[in-house]
Formats: structure tokens, C-alpha cells, sequence
């Protein structure tokens, strides 16, 4: 079976290529912004080429493998490998997928890895063809190279400027992807922080064989090493083949921090290089992408910040860190409300989350988002449910209110308090809510917000 896709143009005016010899060399990133013509992001000069060459490397490398899918798939999944870029006011970020999900990574540009004019502000696709990939293997750190990100319009011409016109099938576990990550990097704390040489000591520990049981990282001494064992000092991570891709870029890095939610079962890890950082987030298994985790289902389905979500957003300014303080001071909401607006931003696809600074940047997904709810199947059950009357109020005790939620031979109980939700149904019993909600939860929760005043 095929993975479910999207048909969607993009148009490059031309093929991202590198360009020059003899040590000055300029790397040209075409890119596409939907329908809207964008200027150049960027144009300057790479201070430090190779170590920027190999991050973006490594940033493909996640792309373009598959952890979890079968191998019939690769070369659609390679075919759909184009990374999002942003770009704020200083910073660039690529970001992007493993084929099947499993992990994301993104690659964080400071100030100090270019030398050129001030960065503009938007988000867009970039083209990486294997071209591109094979120059910037050749790429050393004594060459002169130039960065150019963004495309100056969009157009159709004839002989040598011809646009280049790619037709794709836009992979709707992306867009589903990109909305759950930020979920759950903003549970994520920081458990383990160690220097570069004790970094790349534990990378190199790593299993060459991959491994079917979850492990654990554990401090040792002022390093780390792998247990077996569960541990609350620990960090679980299954799947560790997807840390190995770490390894060649350690030597690189003065610093490893290590993120972890013991909740979820996700890990975060960050490489701190002087003029760079390189995430890499991992789902709790290989075979749970980020794609069908469902975490976000409750931030779409809510109704509670809908009249706070234009406001914040217009507060929004392409920001590499989101200052949630100070939208509080400038639009006289309560810290609470700010920080759901932001969770329902996220859940929009309209800002991501930086495991460093632990708050959101703002950027707006360069695909259409108003199919994220239609690919939602849970989503669309449970306003379906809504829409035929399927919901009746229970029982209410001060702790938790009961709802009747109609099943396909049987009727539901869920119960909705503080401390969570709960169903009767199949799906809840066998996840627990570990994958979101269930559609007779989502349901619960669109009946009692439609019956709540508002706010």
C-alpha cells in the first residue's frame, strides 16, 4: 500500500546547484513559498563551509532513511524529501523527516555561520537534489562559499531561465508530523547535559546492531553510558540505529544535551556547535511516526482559545523565540490563554518548538493547512459524532463530569476531570491515551465546550 499523499506543484525557477571552482564557490538553494513570490531569504558567505556542509548532510541523511517502512517505499519517500526552511531575524532552520516518521531533525544556522546580509523572514521548501548533495561532500573548509536561500519570483520562461517545475505528491504524514513534534518537544525537559569528548565517547558506545528493547542513557561519571534497566535519571530510547547518525557529527559539537518526557517515551537530543545547533527528536519507537501519534488532536478540537488564537497570532513576527511574557503584557491576556493559543498555534502548523530555548518559533508551514483536518480521521469521527446528536451529558460530581458518547454497537462512557479523560472504548484500552484521544473523548470534549459560556 502506498502512503496516503497529497498532489502538489512546486515551482523552482531554478535547480538548487553549486556554483564556481578554484576555492570560491556559492551554494544556491532554490526554493518554493506556495503562491506568494518571495525575495531571496539570504545571500551571503559561509564561515565556517564544511561544518555547515556536513550538518546539512546529516539533515538529509535522516530524510532520506527509513527506520520503519518497507523498502518498496524508499524511493517515493526520497522523492517527497524536500526540508522546510525558515528563516527569522537570526536565524536559518532546516527542518525535515525520516521517511517513515520515527524521527525528526533540524539544523539551527546562528549568526556565526554566515557572513552576509541581515536574514529575511519566511518559511518555504527547499530543493535538495542529489547534485547538490554530492557538491557538498566536495565542499572544504578553506573554499569561499556563498549562501543564497529563496527565489526572487516565480515564472515560466524559455531557454536558459526556463523554470523548473517539479510535480510532487505532497506526503500528508509530514504536515501531520511537523503539528505533533512540537507537541511533544514542549513536554520535553533537559535530563542530560555533557562536554563534546564524553559526548562523542557515548555516540561511539553505541550498538552497531539495532536493538528491539528500549534502553535507557544514564549518567556515568561525567559521561554517559546505556542501561537496561529503567531509570528515573534516565532517558528512554528505543530504536538507538536512530542516535548513530550523531556520531559523525560530535567532533563537531562542544556540547550534548540530552531531553527526555518519561510520559511519552520521546527523547530529544541537541548538538551545541559554536555557530550552529543539530536536533534530532525520536518518536518512542521505530514503528510509531510521528505522523499517527494523534497529541495534537485535543488542541485542534478545542474550542477554548479560539477568540485569543488571531490575537496572538498577529503578535507573530517570524520570532526564532516566541516571548510568551511579553504577549501577555501586550495583549492584556492571562498567561494561561497565551500558552493554549500557542498550543493551538503549534497544533495549526503556524509555530514550532525549540528544545533550547523551551519556547516556540514562529513559522508558517508552507503547505495548505486547512487539509490538516480533513487527514484527521479521529477528528473527523468524533464532529461527526457532534453533528448527529451522538453525545448526551451523565452524571456531574465535583471531580469529573459524565458523557454517553454513541458507539458503532454500544454506547461509551467517558469521563472528563482534571486529571484527564477516559473511555470505555477499544482504542482507549489498548493505548491509554499514550496516542491521543479517542474519537468519543474528542466528542466529550466538543460537547461541553459548545455548552460552556464564552470566555
Amino acid at each position: 500500500m502506498s502512503a496516503l499523499a497529497l498532489d502538489y506543484s512546486y515551482r523552482y525557477q531554478y535547480a538548487s546547484e553549486f556554483i564556481g571552482s578554484a576555492g570560491r564557490s556559492r551554494l544556491k538553494l532554490a526554493t518554493f513559498g506556495g503562491h506568494v513570490v518571495n525575495p531571496y531569504f539570504f545571500e551571503g558567505r559561509l564561515i565556517r563551509p564544511r561544518r555547515t556542509a556536513d550538518l546539512l548532510r546529516a539533515l538529509m541523511e535522516i530524510v532520506h532513511s527509513r527506520f520503519h517502512i518497507p523498502a518498496a517505499m524508499l524511493a517515493r519517500i526520497k522523492a517527497l524529501a524536500d526540508p522546510v526552511v525558515t528563516s527569522s531575524e537570526n536565524r536559518l532552520r532546516f527542518e525535515g523527516f525520516s521517511g517513515c516518521c520515527s524521527a525528526y531533525a533540524r539544523v539551527d544556522l546562528l549568526p556565526e555561520a554566515v557572513d552576509g546580509e541581515a536574514f529575511g523572514r519566511g518559511t518555504t521548501n527547499v530543493d535538495f537534489n542529489a547534485p547538490m548533495l554530492t557538491a557538498l561532500a566536495r565542499i572544504r573548509d578553506s573554499d569561499t562559499v556563498a549562501l543564497s536561500v529563496g527565489t526572487g519570483e516565480v515564472r515560466l520562461d524559455h531557454g536558459d531561465n526556463a523554470v523548473i517545475e517539479k510535480k510532487v505528491a505532497l506526503p500528508v504524514r509530514w504536515l501531520k508530523g511537523f503539528v505533533e513534534v512540537q507537541a511533544y518537544q514542549s513536554r520535553m525537559q533537559l535530563v542530560h547535559d555533557v562536554g563534546g569528548v564524553d559526548a562523542l565517547r557515548f555516540l561511539r558506545s553505541i550498538p552497531r546492531t539495532a536493538s528491539k528493547h528500549a534502553s535507557w542513557i544514564v549518567p556515568s561519571g561525567r559521561g554517559l553510558r546505556l542501561s537496561q534497566v529503567a531509570s528515573r535519571d534516565g532517558v528512554q530510547v528505543a530504536g538507538l540505529e536512530r542516535v548513530r547518525i550523531l556520531e559523525n557529527l560530535a567532533p563537531l559539537a562542544r556540547q550534548l544535551r540530552i531531553f527526555g518526557d518519561s510520559s511519552t517515551g520521546t527523547a530529544g537530543f541537541e548538538l551545541v556547535l559554536d555557530e550552529a545547533r543539530f536536533h534530532l527528536v525520536l518518536s518512542p519507537d521505530v514503528w510509531r511516526g510521528f505522523s499517527g501519534e494523534g497529541q495534537v488532536l485535543t488542541s485542534l478540537a478545542a474550542g477554548d482559545w479560539e477568540q485569543a488564537i488571531p490575537i496572538v497570532r498577529k503578535t507573530l513576527k517570524w520570532d526564532a523565540t516566541i516571548d510568551a511574557e511579553a504577549i501577555v503584557r501586550k495583549s492584556g491576556l492571562t498567561p494561561e490563554i497565551v500558552r493554549g493559543a500557542l498550543s493551538a498555534l503549534g497544533a495549526r502548523g503556524l509555530v514550532g518548538y525549540d528544545l533550547e530555548a523551551q519556547s516556540y518559533f514562529h513559522r508558517e508551514l508552507p503547505f495548505d493547512l486547512s487539509l490538516l483536518d480533513e487527514h484527521q480521521p479521529r477528528l473527523k469521527g468524533a464532529r461527526k459524532l457532534i453533528a448527529e446528536n451522538k453525545v448526551r451529558l451523565g452524571t456531574l460530581t465535583d471531580d469529573q463530569q459524565e458523557l454517553f458518547v454513541a458507539g458503532t454497537d454500544v454506547e461509551h462512557r467517558v469521563r472528563v476531570s482534571a486529571a484527564g479523560s477516559k473511555c470505555t472504548c477499544p482504542w482507549y484500552s489498548k493505548h491509554q491515551g499514550d496516542r491521543g484521544p479517542c474519537k468519543h473523548v474528542l466528542a466529550a470534549q466538543m460537547f461541553l465546550d459548545s455548552a460552556s459560556p464564552q470566555r
